[in-house]
């Protein structure tokens, strides 16, 4: 694998594109990749235990996916339209994706009191859309009507009771709402499997990166450093910023699990940090891209999905355990019938 978005291509069996998820959560398959050397194992996620020591630091990114999927119809003409609830703007706009033929000074009708307005055309794919409900009533008409945007590759309508639990980690917090997709490297995890680590002498610390419809867009030029990353908002609190440092300083390994915790923690200036007399949370928006060739700052490990091809996670999996060794590790998830993406089984580079 190279310089080009060609490069990380790999051919994958349709039907080896997971449409639900295991269960229980943990019992996924769990292909694990010792990065020094490229040698593989094949078990189960609950036996990432075995993989564990203490000293380790596991960090969550415990931002909540929202049914942002809704379905309204013009108030004119009855015509059908779809919003995707994007990013939140000031007051009671967002920045949607519209599906469907619309117009600035276009309402929507959503439900008996909640409206849409179509303020305009931002000419890059999405539209800023007024609401006329905000805080408590704009969230509850929202849980009512819509629906989880599942990816594109689940070939089927969301179905909206089993997938809000499913497409969600255990450890979401009620108050990060925010996520379009799921991280769903945290799909694995059970709250049991969670305290029989911290049980084995692992820190577990939180992040928040609310996930962006980016995650799902694919790449439009072939070379990879022309590419340039949606941004994506990020918590790091006091806590998680001082245990990575500890965690380092008596060298233990930082082990995020997926790709968003992965970024939001490389995106740290640590230097900045540890230059610092008092350590401060952070928030911030990152276009962090990693690729083959990065230096990894704090990150010593990852749990992680399998990743589209020509996609950029795919791209950062491989600057972490090498490129040529996810390519031998992919083709034997292939050979194995592992199941990709979302709902499908785990890695864990180490």
């Amino acid at each position: 694998m190279g310089n080009l978005v060609s490069d990380f291509n790999y051919n994958l069996p349709p039907e080896l594109i997971a449409q639900k998820p295991v269960r229980p959560r943990d019992h996924s398959r769990l292909l694990l990749l010792n990065k020094k050397t490229g040698e593989m194992e094949h078990k189960h996620f609950y036996d990432i235990i075995d993989y564990f020591k203490p000293g380790d630091l596991l960090v969550l990114n415990n931002s909540k996916v929202f049914p942002a999927r809704l379905h309204g119809f013009k108030k004119e003409t009855g015509g059908l339209i779809e919003i995707f609830l994007h990013k939140k703007l000031l007051g009671n706009s967002w920045e949607c994706l519209l599906k469907g033929k619309v117009r600035e000074g276009l309402i929507i009708t959503l439900t008996k009191n909640l409206e849409a307005e179509v303020n305009k055309n931002n000419n890059d794919g999405t539209w800023q859309v007024a609401f006329n409900l905000s805080g408590e009533k704009f969230w509850s008409a929202i849980n009512k009507i819509g629906e989880v945007p599942l990816p594109p590759y689940i070939k089927r309508d969301s179905q909206k009771n089993s997938d809000r639990n499913n497409y969600q980690t255990v450890f979401a917090a009620k108050n990060k709402v925010g996520s379009a997709a799921a991280p769903t490297a945290g799909l694995h995890l059970t709250k049991s499997l969670l305290k029989k680590i911290k049980a084995k002498g692992v820190k577990v610390v939180e992040l928040t990166l609310h996930v962006g419809m980016g995650t799902f867009a694919p790449m439009k030029t072939e070379k990879i450093s022309e590419h340039v990353m949606h941004s994506e908002y990020v918590e790091i609190g006091v806590e998680t910023l001082k245990a990575v440092l500890d965690t380092k300083k008596n060298h233990g390994r930082v082990i995020p699990v997926g790709t968003t915790s992965c970024r939001s923690l490389e995106s740290v200036d640590w230097k900045k940090i540890e230059a610092g007399k008092k350590i401060s949370s952070q928030s911030f928006w990152t276009n962090i891209f990693i690729y083959p060739g990065y230096k990894f700052k704090v990150v010593d490990a990852l749990i992680t999905n399998f990743h589209l091809p020509k996609s950029t996670l795919l791209m950062l999996v491989s600057s972490l355990a090498g490129a040529e060794e996810i390519k031998i590790a992919y083709h034997e998830a292939i050979e194995r019938g592992y199941r990709f993406f979302s709902y499908g089984d785990a890695m864990f580079i180490y």
